[in-house]
C-alpha cells in the first residue's frame, strides 16, 4: 500500500451482492447478509487504519421492504444482534455512529437501538460511520425541502444543503458499488454530484482490504476538477 497517495476524506459504499453471494454456495439469502455484516466490520477497521475519516453505507434502502418478508425479519433479526455485539468494539476503536433515513416507520426497539448506538459513540472522533437503514436519495431532498419550507425559508442549493441527512460531513469524494452493477440506486443523489463512482464486480462479502485499496488507487488516477478545466487544475497545484 502506497504511502504517499492522497486517501479520500468521505468514502461511501453501496454494499450489493448479498443474495447473489449466498445463492452461488447454495445458503439462504440470509447467510449472504450475515457474510456481509462481517465484510462490513472488515471495511470500518480497514477505513481508520488508512484515514479515511467518514465512511457511509447503504444498508437497507427505502425499497427494500418489497422483498420476501423472510428476507426482511432476517435482515431486522442481523441488525439487532449487530448493534447489541459490535456497537461497544466500534466505540472502543473510536467510531462514531449515525443511523441515516426515515424512523418513523420503523419499530420502537430499533429505534431505541439506533438512539443508544449514537449516543454511546457520540465521543469518538476518529471515524464517522453513516450507516444508510431505510433510507433513499429522493425522500432525503424531499425532506429536507420539507424542513426548509416549515421554516419559511428560502429553497437554495445551499438551505437544502444545510437540512440534508449527510448534512453533518462533507459530501463523499468515492462512492463505491460492488456486485457489478453500474448505477446509484437511490443513494446520495444530492451528495454525489461530484464524487468519483467506482464499480467493483466482486460481491459484497467478498470485498476486503486489498479490494479496498484497489478502489483508493483508481481514485488517485482521477482528476477532480469540479466543473474547470485540466490547465485549471494543473495550474493550481503547481502553485
Amino acid at each position: 500500500m502506497a504511502t504517499d497517495r492522497l486517501v479520500p476524506h468521505h468514502i461511501a459504499v453501496v454494499m450489493d451482492g448479498n443474495g447473489r453471494w449466498a445463492n452461488r454456495r447454495f445458503l439462504p439469502r440470509v447467510a449472504g447478509h450475515k457474510q456481509g455484516v462481517d465484510a462490513l466490520h472488515e471495511c470500518v477497521k480497514a477505513c481508520a487504519e488508512r484515514g479515511v475519516k467518514v465512511l457511509t453505507v447503504f444498508a437497507f434502502s427505502s425499497e427494500n421492504w418489497e422483498r420476501p418478508a423472510d428476507e426482511v425479519s432476517g435482515l431486522m433479526a442481523l441488525l439487532a444482534k449487530a448493534l447489541a455485539r459490535k456497537v461497544a468494539q466500534l466505540s472502543i476503536n473510536g467510531i462514531q455512529i449515525h443511523f441515516i433515513g426515515e424512523r418513523d416507520s420503523l419499530s420502537d426497539s430499533l429505534k431505541r437501538g439506533f438512539e443508544q448506538a449514537e449516543n454511546a459513540t457520540a465521543h469518538n472522533l476518529k471515524l464517522i460511520f453513516n450507516i444508510c437503514f431505510n433510507y433513499g436519495g429522493r425522500w432525503d431532498i424531499a425532506q429536507a425541502a420539507s424542513k426548509l419550507i416549515a421554516k419559511g425559508l428560502s429553497i437554495t442549493p445551499a438551505s437544502l444543503n444545510s437540512e440534508m441527512s449527510l448534512g453533518h460531513v462533507p459530501d463523499p469524494d468515492l462512492v463505491i458499488r460492488t456486485g457489478g452493477e453500474q448505477r446509484l440506486s437511490n443513494f446520495l443523489l444530492w451528495q454525489a454530484a461530484y464524487s468519483e463512482l467506482y464499480f467493483s464486480d466482486k460481491l459484497w462479502p467478498d470485498f476486503d482490504a486489498a479490494a479496498l485499496d484497489e478502489a483508493i488507487d483508481e481514485f488517485n488516477r482521477r482528476e477532480r476538477r469540479f466543473g474547470k478545466t485540466s490547465e485549471q487544475i494543473q495550474s493550481k497545484t503547481a502553485v
